[in-house]
């Protein structure tokens, strides 16, 4: 029987695998087998935030209680209704945590196809397409972790320090991004740290906790890295933009508290401190404003079309990768793990901020 990691969503730390009856396939619907998926602190955050954002919509339990949390991985086709897609096929896309997927193929193409379900048809076209591997020209089998763990990370990553550039960073020229160690985190800023010397540069400061303060100093691409307990040390005249890859609102209080008027702007985009969120109402300076990537692409897609944007994320890829596989300092380390108890041991670690900074967990159920 098909089965399923269910979390229940009053209580994250609540977790069950719920088991299903296989139903037979309808017309046009493609049955996978999910092989293997990356789970990060990014998974964590489409938890926290599963009902105000929806991430809870796209593989429903059957049970308004619970829920199960899309991960990045990748399947293969065990059986087809669909003409154009094979058993034995390979897909690259977004999953539930289970062993089986069953979706329904439209607008397929040679490289790609949506999830027409009816369920997913008001949620955001950038999570319900999948890509075919063996057409799919940047697709390499030995790098299947690296994909799954940070490329959709780092499209958040690229899109966020766009973002800011395309504002001017709101006029301040310093930017503080909290949960510093996480991988979206220092994606963005590596893509900061890439305009420095330009007239676009900016000083990029992190936080983060004690535990992680020397990895996050390794990765060299923070102008300066605090503690959280430290933040108030920083000059509070000087305009700041904030990013909150945390959701901490003790933090986010603190730091529109010291900052006011000169916090320029406050992007709320995680919550890896899921159970030390709360609202943004009544503070000091800006309101917080949540940051959705996909509004950003469809405006630089308008901008400098899709090929545009794909070679500039491209070449933002290319450049990302040096670091993160550099054979003496590699900002990554691939963990592999395989069964319930591996998934549960993952979850539970990323839940409670065990997880090594430097591990990304690559599992198979």
């Amino acid at each position: 029987m098909p089965t399923t990691f269910t979390i229940e969503r009053s209580n994250l730390r609540n977790t069950r695998w719920a088991e299903s009856e296989r139903l037979p396939l309808g017309d046009g619907a493609v049955r996978f087998h999910v092989d293997s998926f990356a789970l990060t602190s990014n998974n964590v955050t489409y938890a926290a935030f599963g009902e105000t954002m929806n991430y809870w919509g796209f593989f429903p339990t059957g049970s308004a209680s619970t829920g199960c949390i899309p991960v990045w991985g990748f399947a293969d086709v065990i059986e087809s209704h669909c003409e154009g897609i094979e058993v034995g096929e390979r897909f690259y896309g977004y999953w539930p945590i289970a062993d089986e997927a069953v979706l329904l193929p439209v607008n397929l193409k040679r490289g790609s196809f949506v999830d027409g379900a009816p369920h997913r048809r008001e949620l955001h076209a950038l999570y319900n397409q999948y890509t075919r591997c063996s057409a799919d020209p940047a697709y390499a089998a030995a790098q299947e972790a690296q994909q799954a763990l940070l490329r959709p990370l780092f499209i958040t990553s690229f899109v966020i320090d766009d973002f800011l550039a395309d504002n001017g960073f709101f006029g301040a020229r310093r930017v503080i991004l909290s949960s510093a160690s996480s991988k979206t985190a220092y994606g963005t800023a590596f893509c900061l740290s890439q305009r420095r010397g330009t007239d676009e540069g900016v000083e990029v400061i992190g936080l983060t906790s004690p535990g992680n303060l020397d990895f996050t100093h390794g990765l060299g691409c923070y102008d300066q890295v605090l503690r959280y307990a430290d933040v108030a040390t920083l000059p509070a005249a000087t305009p700041v933009v904030y990013v909150d890859f945390s959701g901490d609102a003790t933090l986010r209080a603190t730091i529109h508290s010291h900052w006011s008027d000169e916090l320029r702007y406050s992007c709320a985009v995680g919550g890896t401190h899921w159970d030390a969120l709360g609202s943004g109402k009544g503070l000091a300076g800006p309101r917080p404003v949540q940051f959705f990537a996909p509004a950003q692409i469809k405006k630089r897609m308008g901008d400098w079309g899709p090929g545009g944007l794909q070679q500039r994320l491209a070449e933002a890829w290319r450049a990302f990768m040096v670091p993160v596989g550099d054979a003496q300092n590699p900002w990554l380390r691939v963990v592999r793990g395989r069964g319930r108890a591996a998934v549960e041991a993952a979850y539970a670690a990323l839940l409670a901020g065990r997880s090594r900074p430097s591990d990304g967990h690559m599992l198979s159920i």
